[in-house]
């Protein structure tokens, strides 16, 4: 009988004893307590410097036992260092679920998941993280990394608070991961300080640094950004990340051929003389920008090709189709008339939504109602996409979201809908967009027409605006950047096109089968007849024409979105049917586009 092959993930291991390995054949401890010896072995192996040894000792433990945790966490520790990447992640998932209150299995998964831009696993391994060690530091730590990145830095602020509480110290690295988050929140002098703080707290450190640099850069302060990029290169020079942040300077500044010599240094240090997906995105942007057009393109192509291999995303289609046609099944007219609906609280600010597809003009839409006095800026807020999942639970009920919605017709559900706007609430108050004064805060969130059916049954009395924008320049503009709203549909052109279709279909169906407070607004008009399209949206909200509105290029606070560097500029007019320029690279998604596009009242 010949021995199975290696396992594809590249552990080591054979397959039967790895990826294929099945719950009977993870050994119980008793009957291993003879490897014991050749498991301390490893692991001295291991510290003092003999990876070798340490790995062909943990292969032969993990062959005989596949379960064995110290063994399983030498390999992993063994193939963190040389790879590859597949094998790293199956080891330390393994370890996590054998051994699932292990505090350094769990801190090295939500790392690992964090750097791998899976946002919601590492949360669900960051929160484990508290719950095993409420008071170690570095558990908050993670919560804190994870969340800002996630988007929701109030709630992450709080757990890096906590880190200087319970640590009593203010180390370096921690007051810049402090900064970076009340950047993100659009408290740029808060960061300074704490940047500068932590500059003068101990030796220089290049994250620190790059991090402040990209702060001013955010910030329009260039001179300052340029500065901090020259204090962090000196203590790395030529690295990546630091090149990349220059070159987005340099691109801000319109000194676009030095960025470029930038992004060939970058090409030219790597081990393949290439770039990376971002970099290639960015060099993308500055050739569009240059007017090279046919180059940009290409740069878009390879960009979006290589974050394709190396992330292994690809578009959810048939998860997208399947819900898209129970939400057609379930919001019917018929059904709608006999369900409830939400009551609105006089207490409190409302939601105003701002619906659109990424880049079709949602951020300038909020930058220009934010500049008006009774309306706060929430940005991009996660609670309808929240609720849709907690629905369910919320609601006890033994169906899914939105068939969960049928709980409404019990006597004790019938307020269930103001059940789900409260906690639509109580998360808007914790991310702290109730600000003081204001009747309203915008809510952006990508893709939330998604739930348009949803939206208009906890809040049938706010505004919702949807910005409308020539198909083709949204596919363009998404294309041209790195975002993952859509069910990962901006990995491709073909699939940007196809996601665009459906979302829009269903505004349709919803619209068709259900009164809705509803203004369709196009990006184009805004550009055109900028006072006459502001005056439009405020007056749909009921609220009284502000001049602050149309300077929003004024407007101080970071919008946190790709599109925060276009909306400190004044409106232009070059932003609309940039399509033009690449239309021979476009037709292979006309066929798909073509009924959309003249639905929506746009040609080719």
């Amino acid at each position: 009988m010949s021995l199975s092959p290696l396992c594809p993930c590249g552990s080591g291991l054979r397959r039967l004893n790895c990826c294929e390995a099945s719950p009977g054949a993870l050994r119980p401890t008793e009957a291993i307590r003879h490897l014991t010896p050749l498991i301390e072995r490893a692991t001295q192996a291991l510290r003092t410097g003999a990876a070798g040894v340490a790995e062909r000792l943990a292969i032969d433990i993990l062959e005989l036992a596949p379960g064995q945790t110290g063994a399983l966490a030498v390999l992993y520790e063994v193939r963190k260092a040389s790879g590859p990447a597949s094998a790293v992640e199956a080891l330390i998932r393994r370890l996590v679920s054998l051994d699932p209150n292990n505090y350094w299995a769990i801190n090295e998964i939500t790392l690992l998941m964090l750097g791998k831009g899976s946002l919601a696993e590492a949360e669900t391994h960051a929160r484990n993280a508290v719950r095993v060690a409420p008071e170690a530091p570095q558990s908050h730590n993670l919560m804190g990394m994870v969340l800002t990145e996630a988007r929701r830095p109030q709630v992450g602020e709080y757990h890096y608070r906590q880190v200087v509480a319970l640590s009593g110290a203010r180390d370096p690295i921690l007051l810049a991961n402090l900064a970076w988050n009340l950047k993100t929140q659009g408290r740029m002098e808060e960061a300074r300080a704490l940047y500068q703080e932590a500059a003068r707290s101990g030796p220089p450190v290049m994250q620190t640094l790059l991090g402040w640099a990209r702060m001013e850069e955010a910030d329009r302060h260039f001179d300052a950004a340029n500065e901090a990029l020259d204090r962090a290169d000196a203590i790395a020079p030529e690295n990546p990340s630091i090149l990349l942040a220059r070159a987005v300077l340099l691109g801000r500044m319109r000194r676009h051929e030095d960025a470029l010599a930038v992004l060939d240094r970058v090409a030219a240090l790597s081990h393949d003389g290439s770039l990376g997906p971002n970099e290639l995105l960015e060099k993308g942007r500055l050739l569009d920008q240059m007017g090279r057009f046919d180059d940009a393109w290409a740069a878009f192509a390879d960009g979006k090709r290589k974050a394709r291999e190396m992330t292994g995303y690809a578009y959810m289609a048939e998860h997208a189709q399947q819900l898209a046609g129970r939400m057609k099944g379930f919001f019917t007219a018929g059904r709608l008339r006999t369900l409830p609906r939400g009551t609105r609280r006089a207490d409190i600010a409302q939601p105003l939504f701002i619906l659109g597809f990424p880049r079709s003009g949602t951020t300038l839409v909020e930058q220009s109602l934010s500049a008006h006095p009774r309306i706060n800026a929430g940005d991009e807020l996660p609670m309808i996409t929240e609720i849709a999942d907690l629905m369910p639970r919320l609601f006890e009920s033994p169906l899914t979201y939105p068939e969960a919605l049928a709980e409404l017709w019990m006597g004790d559900r019938r307020e269930g809908l103001d059940t789900l706007r409260d906690h639509y609430f109580d998360k808007a108050r914790q991310l702290g967009v109730l600000r003081p004064g204001a009747a309203w805060f915008t809510d952006k969130m990508p893709l939330n027409e998604t739930h348009l059916g949803l939206i208009g049954l906890i809040f049938p009395a706010s505004p919702m605006v949807h910005v409308l924008r020539h198909p083709l320049d949204v596919v363009l503009s998404v294309f041209s950047n790195h975002l993952t709203h859509g069910f990962f549909c901006a990995y491709s052109l073909e699939s940007i096109a196809q996601h665009m279709v459906l979302v829009h279909d269903l505004v349709a169906h919803y619209r068709a089968q259900m009164a809705l407070r509803y203004l369709p607004v196009r990006y184009e008009d805004i550009v055109e007849r900028q006072e006459e399209s502001v005056r439009g949206m405020l007056d749909f909200a009921g609220e009284p024409f502000d001049p602050a509105c149309l300077q929003f290029h004024e407007n101080r606070r970071y919008a946190r979105t790709a599109s925060y560097a276009q909306v400190t500029e004044k409106l232009y007019a070059s932003s609309r049917f940039r399509y033009r320029d690449y239309l021979r690279h476009l037709e292979p998604v006309l066929p798909v586009l073509a009924p959309l596009i003249e639905r929506l009242g746009y040609s080719v």
